[in-house]
């Protein structure tokens, strides 16, 4: 991985070389499902991802067409986790004492899904405006009166909505921004709508959580950024704003919430300068531990791969639990197909009689699980787990057991 043959030009955010770190190979868009009957003009891709030399963005070497990703069937639902609904309402109610105090407050959302966020700010009264390309999901949203415009949130569009709405005081995004490779388009967008005060918050996976835990199945084809602090910051500059406040959080596996505002606008918070110093003391920017990774995501390969082949020629029943984006990169990688895994239950009914990118792995409904309860489950869903092994406590009672493989392979 050190070898000049690895650099190459392409930063999508300053142009800098890339250092090519991390190769998975062959695989498909994530959220492709298909008919059983259709699985041969499945369109693949190589994921390998890469850091920038100059601003260090960590991402990926090849891009997916977003039409491909981000269409008017693209299943994924925000509400679809009773987690998820609670921490969007839980932001809501923060920015609704916050940013939002002002009964004259305008609030946008980047990538707004099914509007589970919006929901809470617009039963308060607050004027508000989603932004998603998903029309199924966007129909979902304003069937619960939610105001959405169904297409991609790039410079135009954020012009069109400062002329027919006003600047925004607050822009935000959860888990949406690391899904878009032009982000010069995006930001030249967020620095045209913003109000002079106002503040672009988005939410996304951290760098150091998926090197320190290993959980290299969050790299997949929308995760085309996987940012740190450090690169969020440059970022921030050469667009024209200032990093102000970087909080952690648990959500997917590790986050972090990022606020971003006009220079000077805004004292940056002291969280950032701490959080700057541990990933210079970490390494974060650098090869060594992005080499380290790479080993540990081979040793977890190999381990589950023995596991699933051991518990199958011992006669054992494996299914899968959650038909989830990430999980695509682990079976494609890991070649888990149905010799392994016999299917995959997820509760999400837009998936259901499909199979999974790749793999082809059936999804089946909930109901699936327990008909009758297989001896192992291989969960996809980790970052749920808690949610999830709670829901299913029947299944550990009848002597179930479940497989993960973050930070290592284990089974609980």
């Amino acid at each position: 991985m050190d070898s000049d043959s690895k650099i190459q030009y392409g930063c999508r955010i300053c142009g800098g070389r890339l250092r090519e770190w991390c190769d998975f190979g062959r695989q498909p868009v994530s959220q492709s499902f298909r008919d059983p009957g259709a699985t041969d003009s499945e369109f693949f891709f190589r994921l390998a991802v890469g850091l920038c030399l100059s601003c260090t963005m960590v991402q990926h070497v090849e891009e997916v067409p977003r039409s491909l990703m981000f269409h008017e069937n693209y299943p994924y639902r925000s509400s679809g986790s009773e987690f998820m609904r609670r921490h969007f309402e839980e932001v809501a109610r923060h920015f609704l004492k916050t940013e939002l105090a002002d009964p004259g407050s305008f609030a946008v959302e980047i990538g707004c899904n099914d509007g589970i966020m919006l929901r809470t700010i617009s039963e308060a009264g607050v004027r508000h405006l989603g932004v998603d390309p998903s029309r199924r999901a966007v129909e979902v949203a304003q069937a619960s009166g939610i105001r959405v415009r169904p297409e991609f949130f790039e410079e135009e569009t954020a012009k069109a909505i400062r002329a027919a709405e006003g600047p925004a005081d607050l822009i935000y995004s959860a888990n949406t921004i690391s899904h878009i490779p032009y982000l010069d388009s995006l930001f030249r967008g967020v620095s045209a709508l913003l109000s002079a005060n106002g503040v672009c918050v988005f939410e996304d996976r951290y760098l150091g959580d998926i090197l320190g835990n290993a959980s290299f199945d969050q790299i997949y084809d929308e995760h085309f950024y996987l940012f740190s602090v450090r690169s969020v910051q440059a970022m921030a500059v050469r667009f024209g704003l200032e990093l102000v406040g970087a909080e952690r959080m648990t959500v997917h596996g590790g986050s972090i919430r990022y606020t971003l505002a006009r220079p000077g606008a805004r004292a940056p918070r002291p969280e950032v300068a701490e959080l700057l110093e541990q990933e210079r003391e970490q390494g974060l920017d650098g090869t060594e531990q992005l080499q380290r990774f790479s080993a540990r995501i081979e040793e977890i390969r190999v381990d589950l791969i023995r596991l699933l082949g051991e518990l199958r020629a011992d006669g054992k029943r494996v299914v899968g639990y959650g038909a989830t984006a990430k999980s695509a990169t682990l079976t494609n990688y890991c070649g888990i197909g149905t010799g392994l895994v016999e299917f995959v239950c997820d509760s999400t009914p837009g998936k259901h009689g499909l199979l999974t990118p790749g793999m082809h792995l059936p999804v089946r409904p909930p109901e699936a699980f327990a008909s009758p309860y297989p001896d192992y489950a291989l969960l996809f869903a980790w970052n749920h787990a808690e949610e999830i092994m709670a829901k299913e406590r029947v299944f550990q009672e009848q002597g179930g057991k479940w497989i993960l493989y973050v930070p290592k392979v284990h089974v609980v």
